[in-house]
């Protein structure tokens, strides 16, 4: 059965950090494009991260870039989301999904906000940035 669980979200303040794992099981990580989203109450899912299968290559939204880092653990099964500096308007449901590697002839910038590219998602794990 193919599942991805997330976790790591909590209660942080602003400034804080944290760290979101994105574990898979049923299938293996490295095959697939991983991306995390959000969704904040009220507000569409948006891209927030992805990494690539085929090269590698990053992808962040422009309300995080230089803050959160995505990275695989292909050894764990995992994908991590290391979110610093957090501000209020990160606070949101976060979610990991995996989809199939790009082609050459696709852009991490283009397919990664795209729910479209993913094939599956997990249930999601709440991130409240609040002092």
């Amino acid at each position: 059965q193919v599942q991805l669980v997330e976790s790591g979200g909590g209660l942080v303040q602003p400034g804080g950090s944290l760290r979101l794992s994105c574990a898979a099981s049923g299938f293996t990580l490295d095959y697939y494009t991983i991306g995390w989203f959000r969704q904040a109450p009220g507000k569409e899912r948006e891209g927030v991260s992805c990494i690539s299968s085929s090269d590698g290559s990053t992808y962040y939204a422009d309300s995080v870039k230089g803050r959160f880092t995505i990275s695989r653990d292909n050894t764990k099964n995992t994908v991590y989301l290391q979110m610093n500096s957090l501000k209020p308007e990160d606070t949101a449901v976060y979610y990991c999904a995996a989809g199939p590697p790009f082609s050459v002839f696709d852009t991490v910038q283009a397919m990664c906000p795209k729910r479209s590219s993913y094939d599956y998602w997990g249930q999601g794990t709440q991130v409240t940035v609040s002092s």
